[in-house]
């Protein structure tokens, strides 16, 4: 997926807006299919998109403004819960402060894990730089998140309407934000038009 400064921004609004897409102004701009995400959480699901919101946001606004060239992008705005699940020196993590994040954070890294074959922890440096808008591997675009239940969410994210695209990066701040279980992704169509 290409990303440009002016798609980062354009996301970077919809990661903080809090009103569904169907309820925002401009709501029938979004793309005629979008890639669906069913997640069941631990915990309130409102409680939940607002910690998911919480990691992507800086990760977003990191790609409008940040300068990729440089070694190290700065990791303030990063919830701490979220750099100390991460592996490696810049997140926190790798030196026991794994163990300090909460419960539902080491749970989700455990589930990201099984869920993924195995897969490890994502150093908070690697996964920042995934927001670079030159780098072609993260293949999705944040479009929405839902209360969809008790403890059920449901992601939005543009892939071009491609059912395989590369989302392990989104696919951990998903867990690690609290997700026991995730399904997906399946592409919809999308049709946020009101019905006559």
């Amino acid at each position: 997926m290409i990303h440009t400064g002016d798609s980062l921004a354009a996301e970077l609004l919809r990661v903080r807006e809090r009103r569904p897409v169907g309820q925002r102004p401009g709501a029938d701009a979004a793309p005629p299919a979008l890639s669906l995400f069913v997640i069941d959480v631990s915990g309130d699901a409102a409680a939940y998109v607002e910690r998911l919101r919480s990691v992507l946001a800086p990760a977003v606004r990191l790609g409008c403004t940040a300068d990729f060239e440089q070694e190290s992008l700065p990791v303030d705005e990063v919830p701490g819960w979220f750099a100390e699940v991460c592996s490696g020196s810049g997140g926190g993590g790798g030196g026991g402060g794994e163990e300090r994040a909460p419960r539902f954070a080491r749970a989700g890294r455990e589930a990201y894990a099984e869920h993924t074959g195995g897969g490890g922890p994502w150093d908070l440096q690697d996964w920042l730089y995934r927001f670079d808008p030159d780098e072609d591997s993260r293949g999705w675009e944040w479009w929405d998140a839902t209360v969809a239940g008790p403890s059920r969410v449901h992601v939005r994210v543009d892939s071009w309407g491609e059912s395989l695209f590369g989302c392990q990066d989104l696919l951990w701040a998903v867990f690690t934000a609290g997700a026991v279980r995730v399904e997906g992704p399946m592409v919809q169509i999308t049709s946020f038009r009101e019905k006559p």
